[in-house]
């Protein structure tokens, strides 16, 4: 039997040493008792993965397999799985959940106290042949959802979905400011708006973005490079601010927000803390939120309007998996518009 590249693998942290890829024989892993393996069709090269290779969370194992954004069909179940069978097409969640705290009780299983198996961080995630992990750490998706579609729904879509809807309150009629929006988050968050009757105010730093954002439907897209957006007529009132950036626009964010609005955090490209008035808030009555993982019934709410308002993902571009060390570079470079995907089966399209 021949080898492949079972897996790519984060040795160490930092970027003086490249992902290196593992060879060996083509055979899938054995599941534990409450595992699934999952044949991987696509991953998808998420900002957390660069966040990750950084070293900003104390937790990473290392060696590791990156990437929380896979997408595959279930090829094998531990004996206590009653979730999935083998052929079931599922998506990854960020981790598991255990189902019996307060937090999955009432719902929120994205803040499961119990559960520890997080892709890419605790566990091997995407960037391989195969993962396994407990039978809640998936969610289904259909089988004509495209594999790299599939692979990042639930971070970009899914998270969008989880901070303007489901934590942000998102309304029809609403005036929702997204930052950093030629992102894939960002770009979900402009769809999303639109399919519930909002307007979309994107911003972004290079002009080159501006017919991209206004093709996913944007209703005005504010090209600023120096984070005073918030003096620009189009950013004013804005009842729910989405930030997919973090501290360098966290406060011109927080100034279009009008009197009793929100503002959702999500981003954090930037460590340094963030400053914070805190009579302006105060006197504003504003609200500041902080998104976090998508959860099953996110995702399912996500795919429901998916049926009736078809969402698009653009793909910035496709590396074998191979090739992941030089798709995390290409995100690191900056300016995308969409997603990166590391394709590992034939299967994506």
């Amino acid at each position: 039997m021949s080898d492949v590249c079972r897996r790519v693998l984060l040795e160490e942290i930092g970027w003086d040493r490249d992902l290196a890829p593992e060879y060996g024989p083509d055979v899938a892993p054995e599941p534990e008792a409450d595992e699934v393996v999952v044949a991987v069709e696509a991953c998808g090269v998420c900002g957390r993965d660069l966040v990750d290779r950084d070293g900003r969370f104390p937790f990473l194992q290392t060696p590791i397999a990156p990437g929380h954004e896979a997408v595959g069909r279930v090829v094998a179940a531990g004996e206590d799985v009653t979730e999935w069978t083998v052929g079931d097409r599922v998506a990854t969640m960020h981790r598991d959940h255990c189902g019996e705290c307060a937090a999955c009780v009432a719902g929120h299983t994205s803040q499961c106290a119990a559960a520890a198996h997080v892709f890419g961080l605790m566990a091997d995630g995407g960037y391989a042949r195969w993962v396994a992990a407990p039978e809640s750490a998936f969610y289904s998706v259909p089988d004509d959802l495209p594999g790299g579609m599939a692979a990042s729904l639930h971070c970009t879509f899914g998270t969008a979905w989880r901070c303007l809807v489901t934590v942000g309150g998102l309304t029809a009629g609403e005036r929702v400011l997204i930052t950093g929006a030629n992102g894939g988050v960002g770009a979900a968050a402009i769809q999303i708006v639109k399919a519930l009757g909002g307007a979309a105010v994107a911003v972004v730093r290079d002009e080159a973005h501006v017919a991209f954002l206004e093709g996913l439907g944007a209703d005005e897209v504010v090209v600023n490079a120096d984070a005073r957006f918030h003096k620009d007529e189009r950013c004013r009132d804005i009842d729910l601010a989405l930030e997919c950036v973090g501290t360098p626009t966290f406060n011109a964010a927080l100034r279009t927000v009008r009197f009793g609005g929100r503002l959702v955090i999500l981003g954090n490209v930037d460590p340094t803390p963030a400053s914070l008035n805190l009579g302006r808030l105060i006197i504003f009555a504003v609200s500041i939120l902080a998104g976090g993982g998508a959860t099953r019934a996110d995702m399912a709410a996500v795919l429901a309007q998916h049926a009736v308002t078809p969402f698009h993902m653009p793909l910035a571009r496709r590396f074998p998996l191979e090739q992941a060390d030089a798709a995390q570079r290409f995100v690191k470079a900056g300016g995308l518009r969409g997603r990166v995907i590391v394709d590992v089966a034939e299967a994506s399209a």
